[in-house]
């Protein structure tokens, strides 16, 4: 049975309380799927994502999933493009609401406050700002990234970042929805014939709607990231008081 942690957002103090939880509950061999956004708001997305790759280097049996946040990201640094047109609000990934910064602050390169930065008149700031991340920034952080899978597909669940197209067979499925998709998944009311596992959209308590679990539990605002055991369709909050069912 796998256990599945939520969006982690540069917390790596949510990081190691939730695997502690798991370990606790399953063991340090239990399987665990990462859903994806372990940068950005959060003050240690480097600690977050060296704890990871030192899990996946050691041989630990985790399948760890590409979210939005983590693309942004590595797109800055492979391309300094810093837009997604995903954000509706035209926000770029260097404004303090997407994390950029904080991001960037992580691996100690300071972020100039150029109201400027995100348009034409900003290019020189921009290029200057990228220069300095891919000095700090390690390579195997990016090539990590850049490996990651969009989707984790079970005998009963479909793990993936933010959700799916419905109606849409998995193999035919796009990394864009995988990442970023809220409508038509969040209400539509279909079985899609696995369990559809995700984070992405925040909600104050893990949810289970019948055909999907969403364990984004806003990390990324602050406050505690989910832990989950999933049989089935069936799953449990990992808690420190013992599993919680999350029902439907």
């Amino acid at each position: 049975m796998p256990y599945a942690i939520g969006d982690l957002h540069g917390y790596a103090d949510q990081f190691d309380r939730t695997l502690a939880l798991v370990e606790a509950d399953g063991g340090a061999d239990a399987p665990i799927v990462f859903l994806g956004d372990y940068v950005d708001r959060g003050p240690d997305a480097r600690g977050v994502l060296d704890r990871l790759i030192a899990g996946v280097d050691q041989g630990r049996n985790w399948t760890v999933l590409l979210g939005n946040h983590d693309r942004m990201f590595l797109r800055f640094l492979r391309s300094g493009d810093i837009h997604d047109p995903a954000i509706k609000s035209g926000k770029s990934w260097l404004h303090p609401a997407l994390g950029g910064p904080t991001t960037l602050a992580s691996y100690g390169v300071s972020t100039p406050h150029t109201a400027d930065m995100a348009n034409e008149r900003g290019d020189a700031a921009r290029k200057e700002l990228r220069a300095a991340a891919l000095e700090a920034v390690p390579e195997t952080h990016l090539s990590f990234l850049e490996n990651l899978p969009r989707i984790h597909i079970t005998d009963a669940q479909v793990f993936v970042h933010a959700g799916i197209r419905p109606g849409l067979p998995l193999g035919m499925q796009v990394e864009d929805d995988l990442i970023w998709i809220r409508e038509p998944f969040l209400t539509d009311r279909r079985d899609h014939l696995r369990l559809v596992v995700h984070g992405h959209t925040p909600v104050d308590t893990p949810t289970h709607y019948g055909n999907r679990l969403n364990l984004d539990t806003g990390a990324g605002y602050g406050h505690p990231a989910t832990a989950a055991l999933v049989d089935g369709t069936r799953a449990w909050a990992v808690t420190g008081a013992g599993r919680v069912p999350i029902s439907s």
